[in-house]
């Protein structure tokens, strides 16, 4: 068990730029950040957080994700039509999803403690500046 703990560690170690948030815009917008990683309820924060930094970066990795979900699922939706093997595409789809909601759960944690740390594999991509 130790040792899928550290794997953890290892591949949840991204870049925190917490530091460079102000604690009172944090503080503020926690609950903006958090609705930021449930699917396309990143909108809410997006435009009624306008102004937080804290909660703009939050936006950027929620949709992120949204964008993944929704490719994947046109995309490997398109693929499982395919005869005899499409069933390997669905397979896949469901895998990506499971994936999209362990980000985003990594996400609402982050954000609920006040960090701005990026999501593993895709969190260093920005959309919204």
């Amino acid at each position: 068990m130790a040792d899928f703990h550290e794997k953890f560690n290892e591949f949840n170690n991204t870049k925190d730029t917490s530091a460079e948030y102000d604690p009172q815009d944090i503080q503020n917008n926690k609950a903006m950040a958090i609705l930021a990683y449930i699917s396309w309820l990143v909108l809410i924060p997006l435009f009624a957080a306008k102004g937080s930094k804290f909660a703009r970066f939050h936006c950027n990795q929620g949709l992120l994700l949204a964008i993944v979900e929704v490719a994947s699922g046109i995309g490997l939706g398109i693929l499982a039509m395919i005869p005899f093997v499409g069933w390997i595409f669905v397979i896949t789809e469901c895998l990506v999803e499971a994936v999209c909601i362990f980000f985003a759960v990594l996400g609402i944690i982050n954000a609920s403690k006040g960090k701005a740390k990026e999501l593993p594999i895709i969190g260093n991509i920005r959309i919204l500046k």
